[in-house]
């Protein structure tokens, strides 16, 4: 099965996507599921639930979520959740990510534009996986070394579109022998997923930053 796990809709302020749009393309692309996964909100989540439903996707409910402290500007991205995720420490959203049974997940951990550490590897005692796949990152080489990165440390895989406008849907998926949502938890916690995919046109980040603070009202 296949599943792109990493989607922002309209209730991002960066992305237009549309809940109905993003399922329809997804069923389109062959998909099976994909990750809702907005930023520091969860309000797409009722819209997404109701859209899967329409296509027959499964849904993976998630958050990603901005952390700036001492070791500097990145996100954590929560699947598998049940509740929003409200602390913005990283200990405690990783905590409560947990507390959920979900992954904390460490997404697009090498694309400069995005993520700024001075300690990466610190980070790893206490996630559960790295997207090694992000179809947004501008270069090849920021995927391979998430993977060299997640294998390094014996994390779980993820990969995702990171899609902030429609035509994104579907770019960058796992694939797992899963028939479930739990299923594709494990697969990812154990390593035991192909992560595939293939970059946008860097245009496309210039689109949704053009689209941001508007997307919302639409």
């Amino acid at each position: 099965m296949k599943f792109d796990l990493h989607i922002h809709t309209q209730y991002s302020m960066d992305s237009s996507s549309k809940p109905e749009r993003i399922m329809k393309i997804a069923k389109k692309r062959g998909m099976d599921g994909v990750a809702v996964t907005d930023h520091n909100n969860i309000r797409g989540w009722n819209h997404m639930i109701d859209a899967a439903k329409k296509f027959g996707l499964m849904l993976v409910l998630g958050e990603e979520v901005r952390i700036r402290d001492n070791n500097g500007s990145y996100e954590i991205l929560g699947l598998f959740l049940n509740d929003r995720i409200k602390a913005r420490d990283f200990d405690e959203v990783v905590d409560q990510i947990k507390e959920q049974g979900g992954i904390a997940c460490l997404p697009h951990p090498f694309d400069p534009f995005k993520v700024k550490f001075k300690d990466r590897d610190s980070l790893a005692k206490k996630i559960d996986a790295v997207e090694v796949f992000n179809a947004r990152c501008p270069l090849p080489i920021y995927n391979e070394k998430a993977l060299v990165f997640a294998k390094k440390h014996k994390l779980g895989m993820t990969a995702g579109s990171d899609a902030h406008t429609e035509q994104e849907v579907g770019r960058a998926y796992v694939e797992a022998d899963v028939e479930s949502l739990e299923d594709l938890k494990q697969a990812i916690l154990k390593g035991e997923i192909k992560a595939t995919g293939k970059l946008v046109n860097p245009l496309m980040r210039v689109w949704s930053r053009l689209n941001q603070g508007v997307s919302v009202f639409r």
